[in-house]
């Protein structure tokens, strides 16, 4: 797994590529998402399109995400979700945890202005 981050309009965007499960990538997952709250963000999208597998240690670092994220006051979009990992979000039932967008302009737009 591989993290791509940039800022745009004050939400910070994670483009994820590649595979997400556990182990040294997870923690570091982790750890990237703390620090970016710890840093003041508090509005998130997380770019799912380039993510073609995901495990349940996968799922785990996305909801430990959701979690640190909104602990903090914050807000977590996901975007251009596969449907490969979309099925896995239905089969979980966490399609009704994450709000989810087509594209990360969508995301974008979806925040509140001036917030």
């Amino acid at each position: 797994m591989r993290v791509e981050t940039r800022e745009q309009d004050s939400v910070l965007i994670l483009k994820i590529h590649g595979k997400m499960m556990g182990g040294p990538e997870a923690t570091t997952f982790q750890e990237t998402i703390k620090q970016h709250v710890a840093e003041g963000y508090r509005k998130f999208i997380f770019d799912l399109g380039e993510v073609d597998w995901m495990n349940s240690s996968g799922l785990g670092s996305l909801i430990g995400g959701l979690t640190t994220i909104k602990n903090a006051g914050g807000e977590l979009k996901l975007a251009a979700v596969t449907e490969k990992i979309h099925s896995l979000f239905l089969i979980t039932k966490l399609v009704t945890i994450f709000e989810s967008y087509d594209t990360v302009d969508e995301a974008l737009n979806s925040f509140p202005a001036g917030k």
